[in-house]
């Protein structure tokens, strides 16, 4: 995963890869015009130069006609003959490709050309002017060299200074998320943002301020309401059981009356547990159970497999244990609870004549029981999932399981192979 800087810093550097390359035709048109206006200029100052040197010498027409033969043969780019009109004529300029005689190789030249009317002895001549163009290609490629060298030395200023930068500049910005990463929900805990001068992470400070103070006053509360709730049902449900147990003891009823009251006891029953269960996680939540002691493990684990084994011969469940001897730091009342919610959910969740394979080492506790269809690893562990269309519990049992892991730092994972439910804790 890339940093932001080095995302905005490659496409500067692409950016600017592009504009020089498109660059090159630029310079090469811009140069070589610069070149033939200066030629231009040059071949004007050379016919006003000719044409005024020739009247100062004032010569006669046969040492003229002498000298203008002798010009043209010693200086073949410039040309001077007599003009055939005598009507007004404009200079032209253009450009020409040949061969140039005085130098070594063969290469074709190009060379600017003049033509204009001059006047000498009063005698209208056409003088030619030629004059080699410099190789605008050899030009643009050094200038194209020099831009190359100091695009490179733009890219690696820009990487030196980004890096130097980026530390001072985005020091609000890693303080903010240090502290988000350190930010736990359960502790209830405000942070505090350093001050920052730049007005970007400024107002991200004071976003993230509002947004946690509105989190945490949710979470209190919910969590007050889930726990207070909790405590206050528990008096009138268990008034209005031992009315229906006094119901049943005490007044004639008939057949149809008592399954009422019975169908009205399981469903009372139910709430009462997951009553409990959900004060259970008020209380987790709430850091209730933050004793520690050093916790034999394999005992507890043994005692919860023979504490259940009549429920698990009903079912004509086969059990298969590899318990190691296995110490850990912990709290007892939430790993017992962890472990007999594991135990009843293999036992309830199992198939008919089905298997419980329990397997306990230094770094992990497994416990597989028989099934015929995976289960959501997504949902499992919400509060209130069901597990199965035919399931009895509460739908907290797993969710009390997450969050004793969570509470011990342990990691908790679901896998199904070989029609077979896995839940494994990594201490």
């Amino acid at each position: 995963m890339n940093k932001l800087l080095n995302k905005t810093l490659r496409t500067f550097a692409l950016y600017s890869l592009v504009v020089l390359a498109a660059s090159i035709p630029a310079y090469y048109y811009l140069v070589d015009r610069i070149w033939l206006r200066e030629l231009d200029e040059h071949n004007q100052i050379i016919a006003e130069r000719t044409e005024k040197e020739l009247n100062k010498l004032q010569l006669t027409e046969t040492e003229l006609n002498q000298s203008i033969a002798l010009w043209n043969k010693i200086q073949p780019g410039t040309n001077l003959k007599k003009a055939t009109e005598t009507a007004a004529h404009l200079d032209s300029t253009y450009t020409v490709l040949r061969q140039n005689l005085y130098v070594e190789h063969t290469d074709i030249n190009r060379f600017r050309a003049l033509v204009r009317l001059v006047h000498v002895n009063n005698e209208p001549y056409y003088l030619t002017v030629e004059t080699n163009v410099e190789e605008t290609e050899e030009t643009v490629a050094a200038v194209a060299v020099i831009t190359l060298l100091f695009f490179l030395i733009l890219v690696v200023g820009f990487l030196f200074l980004s890096r130097r930068l980026s530390v001072r500049l985005w020091k609000p910005f890693r303080s903010t998320l240090s502290k988000l990463k350190t930010f736990n929900l359960d502790h209830q805990t405000a942070i505090t943002f350093e001050k920052s001068d730049t007005l970007e992470f400024e107002e991200l400070n004071i976003a993230l301020d509002k947004l946690l103070e509105h989190t945490i006053s949710v979470y209190k509360t919910q969590k007050e309401f889930t726990e207070n709730a909790s405590h206050e049902l528990q008096t009138p449900l268990a008034i209005i059981k031992n009315k229906l147990d006094v119901l049943l003891q005490k007044e004639k009823v008939t057949d149809r009356q008592y399954q009422i009251i019975e169908e009205i006891n399981q469903a009372l029953t139910r709430i009462t547990r997951m009553n409990k269960n959900l004060l259970l996680l008020a209380k987790i939540e709430n850091h209730q159970f933050d004793d520690n002691e050093t916790i034999n493990i394999s005992q507890l684990t043994q005692q919860c497999v023979e504490q259940f084994k009549e429920h698990s011969d009903n079912k004509n469940i086969t059990v298969q244990t590899e318990i190691a001897p296995n110490v850990i730091e912990g709290n007892k009342i939430l790993i017992e609870i962890l472990l007999n919610n594991l135990w009843l959910n293999a036992i309830r969740h199992n198939s008919p004549s089905g298997k419980i394979y329990i397997s306990l080492s230094k770094s992990e506790l497994i416990i597989s029981n028989s099934g015929n269809t995976e289960l959501n690893p997504s949902a499992i562990f919400n509060r209130f999932a069901k597990t199965s269309n035919k399931s009895v519990g509460s739908g907290l049992g797993l969710s009390i399981i997450q969050q004793i892991c969570n509470r011990h730092q342990w990691t908790i994972r679901y896998q199904f192979t070989g029609n077979s439910h896995s839940f494994s804790i990594h201490f």
